[in-house]
């Protein structure tokens, strides 16, 4: 991250950091740019460092007594080793310019040229692409080229002087002794450098794969809970609206009954109160579940078909139903969503239906698919107003859920519902296909 030179300015904190444009927080390449973004203490570190190594130099070897063109060695040198971290492409270039300074000036190598070692560490574990091969072609091209002017100055030297064998073999000797040395001296701290960047990399491509995971678990805990809401508020929605429907047919019933019949008021008001308490009892259960990770929530079975359908009956809805098949070897979560379906047709046709009017139920169990079927007549008198198309939803959702499908529709006078559900559902996760009813399901229903 980088900040304007406004931005610096105004923090008074110490670890302000220097601008930059040549890479991002110190492990992204340069992609062209000069100067690597680092703290401001960082940058004062390095610049003591190389001062005082720089001092040590020119007061323990004596360099001050050789001459002004000495001092101006020792300066660049230690100017390139204070800039190898904030710059490292820079820091190369001066430390190239010193060394061709300092050959054409005729000057013999010193301990400053030891700093190079810094800068070629540098150029490998924090430059770009680019710097990375200039400082490998450095090493090499630094090695040759340092090697060469020892050895011709050696050679010029043994021209008058006798030896055992030639000045040329002699010179040769001292070149390729110098070349060994300087390569080991300036291609060793680049490998270090590499590896170094080699493992930060590393580092940080593990980090950010624990990071992806950990955010790959959250979503996933995300879809769970999701799904688990949804499941519950479907749930909910069948409780409440089916034990309604029979509560509120009752009460009517008992209030016009209370003083014609009080025996039939009577049996009414023992419907609604069984009917609340085990609504109430299911409720209870499903908030258990929706305020705890685990809870217990309603499972009716297909048993429980004969007495849903014995209350729809109580409230003068007539139910026929046909059954085909034995569904006892039906696993619990096909149960309940075969309940809760037959549940939500048969409320939605006393609802929705014209009063007086059959309906027909067929439930069909095959040993691999599990059909149902709910046939009522519509209300065509204005009476039954548009429901809000929830209960639709709900029966689709438990049909997917399973691997199953439904239809839903108009069918000339009656309305009909048909779903078709593998016996074992195939999934436990909610598809991503559509759940929501279509135009013609919201208008009938």
């Amino acid at each position: 991250m980088t900040r304007s030179s406004s931005d610096a300015s105004a923090s008074d904190g110490p670890e302000r950091v220097i601008p930059a444009t040549d890479a991002a927080a110190g492990r992204a390449p340069y992609r062209g740019r000069v100067f690597r973004p680092m703290l401001r203490s960082q940058v004062l570190t390095d610049a003591v460092v190389a001062v005082v190594l720089g001092g040590l130099v020119l007061l323990l070897s004596g360099q001050v007594a050789d001459g002004p063109l000495t001092v101006v060695t020792v300066v660049g040198m230690t100017a390139a080793l204070a800039l190898r971290r904030l710059a490292p492409g820079l820091a190369l270039s001066i430390a190239w310019v010193v060394a061709v300074f300092e050959m054409v000036t005729r000057q013999n190598p010193d301990v400053s040229n030891v700093f190079i070692a810094g800068v070629m560490y540098a150029t490998s574990a924090y430059g770009s692409a680019r710097v990375r091969i200039a400082g490998l072609v450095s090493a090499i091209g630094g090695s040759v080229t340092a090697a060469l002017y020892i050895g011709i100055g050696d050679y010029q030297q043994r021209l008058g002087i006798e030896t055992a064998t030639t000045p040329l073999e002699e010179s040769l000797r001292v070149t390729g002794s110098y070349f060994a040395v300087v390569l080991v001296l300036l291609l060793l701290p680049w490998l270090a450098g590499l590896v170094v960047r080699s493992r930060r990399v590393e580092s940080l491509s593990r980090e950010a794969q624990l990071l992806a995971e950990r955010d790959a678990a959250r979503a996933d805990r995300a879809v769970a809970v999701e799904q688990e809401r949804v499941r519950i508020a479907r749930d909910m929605h069948d409780i409440v609206a089916h034990s309604l429907a029979v509560v509120i047919a009752q009460a009517d019933g008992a209030r016009y009954a209370l003083k014609a019949d009080p025996a039939v008021a009577d049996t009414a008001l023992g419907t609604i109160s069984t009917t609340a308490r085990r609504a109430l009892g299911d409720v209870r259960e499903l908030l258990g579940a929706l305020r705890h990770e685990q809870g217990t929530a309603p499972t009716p079975e297909i048993d429980d078909i004969d007495r849903l359908v014995g209350e729809m009956r109580e409230l003068g809805l007539d139910v026929r139903v046909d059954r085909d098949g034995d569904p006892s070897g039906l696993p619990t979560s096909t149960q309940l969503a075969v309940y809760r379906i037959v549940q939500e047709s048969l409320t939605n046709a006393y609802k929705h239906g014209e009063p007086g009017s059959p309906v027909h139920a067929s439930l069909t169990y095959r040993p691999d698919t599990v059909e149902i079927a709910v046939v009522n007549r519509r209300a065509d008198d204005g009476t039954r107003g548009p429901g809000t198309g929830h209960g639709l939803v709900g029966m689709r959702e438990r049909a997917t859920m399973t691997g199953g499908t439904m239809t839903a529709g108009v069918r000339g006078d009656d309305f009909e519902v048909a779903v078709r559900m593998p016996a074992v559902p195939a999934s436990g996760q909610m598809p991503r296909g559509r759940t929501t009813p279509t135009e013609q399901e919201r208008t009938a229903r």
